[in-house]
């Protein structure tokens, strides 16, 4: 194997609060995998979300005192209509999340929303007229390899 591999296998969160972001996240439906002192971990399709304490993430980092911020990266999510993106939205809602952007109809020609979970993190939902999703709901982009 040739390094770069093209793939994310874990996403980690750097989280104020490590229960209510394991209870944020569980009230959206997603079930704890593993879950320890300082990380929580959701077993998604393919891949790991990771809740991470943000002190201890820092730590982790070697960058012990360090101010880890939210909002620069997006994490998304797409589906295969409309009524799909609205409610995820409105699920996202009632688990706890503040809207950004209620779904509506989108320059580039799709639909999207956004809204943040309790540490800011950001979230798109989003169906995209032009990626259609698998059945297993991932998604190659069209001439695009895994």
């Amino acid at each position: 194997m040739s390094y770069p591999v093209q793939r994310v296998t874990l996403i980690t969160l750097g989280v104020a609060d490590l229960a209510l972001a394991q209870h944020f996240y569980e009230t959206l439906g997603w079930r704890a995998a593993m879950a320890e002192e300082s990380v929580t971990f959701f077993q998604m399709h393919g891949q790991v979300l990771g809740l991470f304490r943000r002190d201890d993430l820092a730590k982790d980092q070697g960058r012990e005192g360090a101010t880890l911020g939210t909002g620069a990266a997006v994490l998304a999510q797409n589906f295969n209509s409309e009524a799909e993106v609205d409610a995820a939205y409105e699920a996202a809602l009632a688990a706890g999340a503040t809207g950004l952007k209620p779904p509506e109809k989108v320059f580039w020609g799709g639909y999207s929303g956004y809204w943040a979970d309790p540490d800011g993190h950001v979230w798109e939902l989003a169906m995209n007229p032009f990626w259609p999703l698998a059945e297993d709901g991932s998604l190659t982009l069209p001439g695009g390899e895994d």
